[in-house]
């Protein structure tokens, strides 16, 4: 467990596995489409939608328990000082993001959903920096945001068109749902500092998914399970949810928010590029290949944005220690 740990806070590490998290996290958009077919979810159906989210974060949350404490070789139970943490960000993390981003789905188009969405790297930087005071905001990092954000919205729009309308319940619920994104992903290397990030990962899902899933089941929302490869794939979403997000939140315990956040570029890419391999959609055009030199160069200009990111985390939480 000690050389894991340790090969998790090197930078080849850090690297490797913030790739493989939102290799998973991309791999997740094919198989949510595929779900909802199987479990005969419409598309615009949010209720149903935010069960099965439910589900699979209720699932996430017991894998990452069960695992997490065999791993460990002693039980990963909430405590009294724990407790309270855990229940913010079962809040930011998953209850308001995901009620935000399905209602708000529903009511503006995916690709504009998806531009919103890549600001959340930007604002947990800008998070990170002014409201916890853990590392610097630099020309650099924003160079390198706005190039990664540049990626992400060729990406995206492929040549169609987006209307620059606005209403509060459709792009107004996804900036909503954006912003509790980036406060979850500061909170986790908040709370980090003092708490194992699997105990908080895992609970965190537990709970919150249990409170989508109940939303969703008393706003009319209902699964039918059509086979039972149905429940393999939900098994599988939610084995992606528990292995990404509780490594993500050991990487962000040894490294800079912002060093670790920016990798989250790449899971647009992924997403377009699996959906391409597994639902044959015509989506591998010269955007991707434009797309993804863009998000590189992004990364590497926050990442190397100064040697002394790590040094000047590790001062503010020595001085928040205090």
């Amino acid at each position: 467990m000690h050389n894991k740990i340790s090969f998790l806070k090197s930078a080849p590490g850090m690297i490797l596995t913030a790739i493989f998290c939102n290799f998973l996290w991309g791999s997740a958009f094919p198989c949510i489409k595929i779900g909802y077919h199987l479990f005969r979810v419409s598309a615009n159906d949010s209720a149903s939608q935010i069960l099965f989210a439910g589900t699979r974060f209720t699932l996430a949350g017991i894998l990452v328990i069960l695992i997490g404490s065999f791993l460990s070789g002693k039980k990963l139970l909430p405590t009294k000082i724990n407790f309270p943490k855990i229940l913010i960000l079962a809040l930011f993390q998953t209850v308001l993001q995901y009620l935000f981003f399905y209602i708000g789905l529903a009511h503006t188009s995916g690709v504009k959903s998806s531009i919103i969405e890549a600001t959340s790297v930007f604002m947990a930087i800008l998070i990170s920096s002014f409201f916890f005071r853990m590392e610097r905001f630099t020309n650099r990092k924003i160079l390198g945001c706005l190039l990664g954000f540049a990626g992400v919205v060729l990406v995206n729009l492929g040549g169609q068109s987006v209307s620059m309308g606005f209403q509060w319940n459709g792009e107004g619920f996804i900036l909503l749902s954006t912003i509790s994104c980036a406060c979850s992903t500061v909170l986790i290397k908040f709370f980090s500092r003092t708490e194992n990030p699997v105990l908080l990962s895992g609970w965190q899902f537990f709970i919150g998914g249990l409170v989508m899933a109940l939303y969703g089941f008393l706003t009319g929302g209902r699964l039918t399970v059509t086979s039972g490869t149905a429940w393999l794939l939900l098994l599988y979403l939610a084995l992606i949810s528990s292995v990404a997000y509780s490594l993500w939140g050991i990487l962000l315990k040894y490294h800079p928010v912002s060093k670790v956040s920016v990798y989250g570029f790449t899971n647009p890419v992924f997403g377009v590029l699996l959906s391409a391999v597994f639902l044959h959609e015509n989506a591998l055009g010269w955007q991707i290949f434009a797309a993804l030199p863009l998000v590189c160069i992004g990364i590497w200009c926050v990442n190397s944005a100064g040697a002394g990111n790590a040094t000047e985390t590790t001062t503010s939480e020595t001085s928040a220690a205090k």
